[in-house]
């Protein structure tokens, strides 16, 4: 898993697509998939935490190009 893509296609394998328009709100509706499917354990450690990485950084970087606007 190396991009946001990828966590999405993850997502999908479970039937879960998440689309709002606004970017900052899908990353964070995807996290709290994530970590749902972690808890009741249909993902891998090692799943979750890549996910959780890249929904992180990609929401950092967000963030990171509103505050320089």
């Amino acid at each position: 898993m190396e991009t946001i893509y990828d966590v999405r296609q993850l997502l999908k394998r479970f039937g879960t697509i998440i689309y709002t328009g606004e970017r900052s709100a899908d990353l964070e509706l995807m996290e709290n998939e994530v970590k749902e499917l972690y808890r009741i354990q249909c993902i891998e450690t090692n799943d979750y935490q890549k996910a959780l990485l890249l929904l992180r950084k990609e929401a950092a970087r967000l963030r990171d190009e509103k505050g320089a606007k």
